[in-house]
């Protein structure tokens, strides 16, 4: 994943899902998905660093022979 910034479309076009899930994501109490920086209200920010970090965390990694 390259570094730099994405929106919240870029994002979700990345992550396959629709941008509303993001969205949602942000106002859930507690929040979730990855960290962002809100510009103004109308934009949001997402580090790729911080989006690799938080999909690394949630990887899943199935043990062989289990």
């Amino acid at each position: 994943m390259p570094g730099g910034w994405y929106t919240t479309e870029e994002l979700a076009a990345l992550l396959r899902v629709d941008p509303s899930t993001l969205r949602r994501w942000r106002t859930a109490r507690p929040p979730q998905g990855p960290p962002y920086v809100p510009l103004t209200g109308r934009v949001t920010l997402y580090s790729a660093a911080d989006v690799e970090l938080w999909l690394c965390e949630r990887r899943i990694a199935p043990r062989e022979g289990a």
